[in-house]
């Protein structure tokens, strides 16, 4: 899905969330942080988002307009720990679509972020097929 012409690509993580206001702003530190509270990954801006690496992509935070974007590249395997998961795109891919006033819950997103690290170090590179 592309950008909007004329939507900066953030330099980094740092001013990918430096660029947001509002909810979208708030919601996404608050993933960001538990992230990278739950296992130590690879983050960068992929695709213009926040993308998270280890043995391959495995989760991404996206900012949009009317939503945030939380998902995962074996999300598919991942519903049983969040059912709010809906399958997407290609791959195992699967996301989380949220709102103003929707969340995660911390320890939600530390077992989420966790099994993905588990998958992707048994199964290699989701991109990989």
């Amino acid at each position: 899905m592309g950008m909007k012409a004329g939507a900066p690509v953030a330099a980094d993580p740092d001013a990918y969330v430096a660029a947001l206001t509002g909810w979208q702003r708030e919601t996404v530190e608050t993933l960001r942080a538990n992230v990278r509270a739950a296992a130590s990954l690879d983050e960068r801006i992929k695709w213009t988002h926040l993308v998270y690496f280890a043995d391959g992509p495995l989760v991404l935070i996206r900012s949009e307009r009317e939503r945030v974007l939380f998902g995962f590249w074996r999300g598919k395997r991942l519903r049983g720990i969040e059912p709010r998961l809906k399958a997407s795109g290609k791959y195992e891919m699967a996301t989380i679509t949220l709102r103003p006033g929707d969340g995660v819950a911390p320890e939600t997103v530390t077992a989420l972020v966790r099994q993905a690290v588990r998958l992707n170090a048994a199964l290699g590179d989701p991109t990989r097929l």
